[in-house]
């Protein structure tokens, strides 16, 4: 336990005996009355859906029944060979990722650099595009911002070793576990089923608006116009969001768990399967499921007014509905920032939505890396990884459509048609697990911040690389 004294008392910087260490809080629900207004945003969506969206299908099948005979139909066994193609583009995917997890632990580094050289290179093409169109405001607009991306380039590039032994350690934890990947794409599914059903409420929500409206009558007759029911549009808005932000963030809840098991107590987190995944993702489900829908709400809430705003826009295009989209906006960026760190203290350590960010946030000032945690090196590294992947994924899907007639219905358009199937499949296979990635790394930082002498104890190895890079970059903080 000497090695995390020895950490705080470098030039005078604050030791870490001056902040209060996260502990393991009782195993009771927290924040209950979110949880409870979750579950009752399922049933209320539900029972919408079962009360108008299924008359409202049932009725365009039926009204479809008496279509002319002589008009073509939909030959649905043409498209089977898009299913077939989508399912190995999906396959696919999910062996490239696991290859690209372990590509990215070797060269990590050189992601990270490699992702800080194409933002120069792609602000570079705007003032370039600019330059070509000729148009002044475009001009400086692009040469701001492409100052400003070498400005931060510069600043941040002595980080880049701290960055990668982050990154390399967060990928250490998947790659060991790696049961958290499955539990990631399973809830992909439930994500893909919920939207169903919302879908399904929607348009029973329109049919009740909009569903006596003439289509062939004047356009002009005030009395034969659609009016949505706002506050029923909003419901659903915050419905969508709400339910979609408690999916992905019981995910990152859980990959936290994971990280602080396999930091303090490595031998409970060393295999796919391990009980640090089953334990972490119970906890993310029942007794921190309260805190991790009250930061969900929130975001969710912002959400939808950012998008009844959007709508307002649409048909008002005043300065005030602008300024209210502009602060909406801030607000969730702001949110969504606090909950990322908020989430990781839920999954360590079980505390509720609002100790939670308080706590983390008071590590992160009293340790001095307020500063640090803005850096966002490794966000890129994934979003460049997830390209490759879905590039790569689209490429086999061309090749697939090259060796036999499964797209042939699509005529001219089907090596696009062919591309973009597999790049969207390839993109979003991979962005799940790097989702996983990204929580990983989040806890580590926090895991660094907080308990160094546990990560020296139980993994040397990355610790003494994280422990100079982190030294060299920032001398005197630590």
């Amino acid at each position: 336990m000497g090695y995390d004294s020895e950490f705080g008392t470098n030039s005078g910087v604050i030791s870490s005996t001056e902040f209060t260490k996260g502990e393991k809080q009782p195993n009771n629900f927290k924040d209950i009355w979110a949880g409870g207004l979750f579950y009752l945003n399922l049933i209320a969506v539900i029972v919408v859906g079962v009360t108008y969206g299924l008359p409202a299908f049932s009725d365009g099948l039926s009204s479809g029944d008496g279509s002319d005979a002589s008009e073509p139909s939909v030959n649905v066994s043409a498209y089977t060979g898009v299913i077939y193609a989508a399912v190995i583009s999906g396959v696919c995917a999910l062996f490239l990722s696991g290859v690209m997890l372990m590509i990215m632990i070797r060269i990590a580094e050189t992601l990270i650099k490699t992702s800080l050289i194409i933002s120069i290179i792609f602000a570079t093409l705007y003032v370039v595009a600019a330059v070509i169109s000729q148009q002044i405001f475009l001009m400086i607009i692009s040469a701001v911002i492409l100052f400003c991306t070498c400005c931060y380039a510069k600043m941040v590039w002595p980080r880049i070793p701290f960055a990668t032994a982050n990154l390399v350690t967060g990928l250490t934890i998947v790659r060991t576990n790696c049961g958290v990947s499955l539990a990631a794409y399973i809830f992909s599914f439930f994500s893909f089923g919920w939207g169903m059903i919302w879908t399904v409420a929607l348009t029973g929500v329109y049919d009740q608006s909009c569903g006596n409206i003439d289509a062939n009558a004047d356009p002009s007759d005030e009395t034969n116009q659609c009016e949505l029911n706002q506050p029923a549009m909003f419901g659903l808005l915050l419905s969508f969001y709400f339910t979609a932000e408690v999916i992905k963030n019981v995910v990152h809840v859980t990959v936290a768990g994971v990280a602080g098991t396999w930091w303090f107590s490595p031998d409970e987190a060393n295999s796919c399967c391990s009980s640090a995944i089953t334990s972490s993702l119970c906890r993310a489900s029942t007794t921190s499921f309260g805190s991790i829908c009250f930061g969900s709400l929130l975001v969710a809430i912002i959400q939808a007014l950012k998008q009844m705003a959007h709508q307002a826009r649409q048909t008002d295009s005043g300065i005030a509905v602008c300024i209210a989209e502009c602060i909406l906006d801030c607000l969730q960026s702001i949110i969504e920032y606090f909950n990322k760190w908020a989430f990781v203290y839920v999954g360590l350590y079980g505390y509720g939505y609002c100790e939670a960010g308080k706590n983390v946030m008071t590590l992160f000032k009293n340790k001095g890396w307020d500063v640090i945690i803005a850096d966002d090196l490794i966000g890129g590294v994934l979003v460049l990884v997830s390209i490759v992947v879905g590039g790569l994924t689209g490429g086999i899907a061309v090749f697939i459509e090259s060796q036999n007639d499964w797209f042939d219905n699509f005529e001219e358009v089907a090596t696009w048609i062919a591309f973009i199937i597999g790049a969207v499949i390839g993109l979003v296979v991979c962005f799940i697990l790097m989702g996983t990635v990204s929580s990983s790394v989040n806890s580590v930082i926090v895991l660094f911040a907080e308990a160094p002498s546990e990560f020296q104890e139980n993994h040397p190895e990355l610790s003494n690389k994280m422990r100079a890079a982190y030294l060299a970059a920032h001398p005197g903080i630590l």
